[in-house]
């Protein structure tokens, strides 16, 4: 009986073992083989080329594919870059271009070439031409007293130079940059002008030309702050600015100085830095002064009209200083006002690579000029400009910085 039933176990095995394999089997031939993707590969949005002035520009593609993918130059062009050349899938490529410093238009095209194949339609990259261009300041100012002074000059073409009067000015030297000239000393009570022009060699439609006026023999000081140029032209940028005291010997020798401040923790230093073309007064919790050479070329007792420029000081994130400027004389004179807000505030561009032509560009804004008179000033009279007071810890913002520029002193004629 036990081996009857043996018997009949194994019998049941050998029958359900076959129907298994053959379960497995039916199993696996009706299992789906993978569908093979088409391949596909497009740009978002399309574009088939791109126009560009002259000016340099990067610009992003988004790609949509499924297949390796490259983009291949057609022509042999240096000034355009493509940003990665190759991907796997969906990706982000760009388009770099330089300015084109020629006058004419160039173009190159891009191939697109998926998993080996080239596809039919080329991108086109066309960039305009240069123009040829002279630019010249909006006004040049020669001091009364003459000298030396230069006129820069931004051009992408040779250029020829001529004044309407040269009885009185002369040029000394010229680069491709800039122009300098001598004047002879205006003794007149009435301002003179001479009229400079530039053209182009090659074309001579493109003209440029601005007024050179000289100060009358009226003004005793004017000053621009041409020859200081440390540090920054953008008003929140401090690194290499230069305090009066590391000044060069013969820019010391201008005659422009700077009371040392002895306040506690100051450092007892004078607090007069200077930056390109202007200076700046005052630090974080003290003040600084600017104080004028003496008015040596006065005769007698006079009254004086003193025009300077000033912008207050404000971070890139826009922290305010405080804005006050004292005025005062040191000798003979009283100033008709004593006080001034300096409230033309800068509102920075959001390109940190535009701040410095903002910033040059505030100095012309008739926002930064102001007035104020003088009334018996004589030659042992000094004119000086202070930032609020010597010592600002715990006073207002802790800080009153002000750049000054332009600083002109005339005799006011009856």
């Amino acid at each position: 009986m036990k081996n009857k039933n043996i018997i009949n176990l194994g019998r049941t095995v050998l029958i359900i073992l076959p129907l298994f394999l053959l379960s497995l089997f039916l199993l696996s031939s009706c299992k789906e083989e993978p569908v093979q993707e088409d391949p596909f590969f497009s740009i978002e949005g399309d574009p088939t080329g791109l126009t560009l002035t002259k000016a340099a520009k990067t610009t992003s593609y988004v790609v949509r594919s499924n297949r390796p993918w490259e983009i291949v130059k057609k022509g042999s062009a240096s000034w355009l870059k493509v940003f990665p050349e190759k991907g796997d899938a969906d990706g982000i490529f760009k388009i770099i271009v330089v300015e084109n410093p020629t006058f004419d238009l160039r173009t190159e095209n891009l191939a697109f070439i998926v998993d080996g194949k080239e596809q039919s339609v080329l991108f086109r990259v066309d960039q305009a031409g240069n123009v040829p261009f002279i630019t010249l300041p909006a006004t040049v100012t020669i001091p009364a007293g003459g000298g030396a002074f230069s006129v820069d000059v931004l051009s992408n073409v040779a250029w020829t130079a001529a004044l309407s009067d040269n009885s009185w000015v002369q040029e000394t030297n010229v680069t491709t940059q800039k122009i300098t000239f001598t004047a002879q000393e205006n003794t007149s009570i009435d301002p003179r002008s001479t009229t400079l022009t530039l053209t182009a060699t090659q074309y001579p439609t493109v003209v440029a030309s601005v007024v050179l006026t000289q100060s009358p023999g009226t003004v005793v000081l004017e000053e621009n702050f041409s020859w200081l140029a440390y540090g920054s032209a953008v008003f929140y940028t401090t690194t290499g600015e230069t305090r009066i005291d590391s000044w060069t010997q013969e820019q010391k020798d201008k005659g422009w100085t700077s009371t040392v401040n002895t306040t506690t923790g100051s450092g007892t230093t004078p607090l007069c830095y200077a930056r390109q073309g202007f200076v700046k007064i005052g630090k974080t919790g003290y003040g600084g002064d600017l104080i004028s050479p003496v008015l040596s070329k006065l005769t007698g007792t006079q009254t004086l009209k003193v025009t300077f420029k000033a912008i207050p000081y404000m971070t890139a994130a826009g922290t305010k200083d405080d804005n006050i400027l004292n005025v005062s004389v040191i000798g003979p004179g009283t100033v008709s006002v004593s006080q001034f807000i300096i409230d033309n505030w800068p509102v920075y561009p959001v390109d940190p690579a535009a701040a410095t032509d903002y910033c040059i560009g505030m100095w012309s804004a008739p926002e930064a000029t102001r007035t104020f008179t003088i009334t018996g000033a004589t030659s042992e009279t000094q004119i000086k400009f202070l930032g609020y007071d010597y010592y600002l810890v715990g006073v207002g913002a802790g800080k009153n910085r002000i750049f000054l520029d332009d600083i002109k002193v005339e005799i006011i004629i009856p």
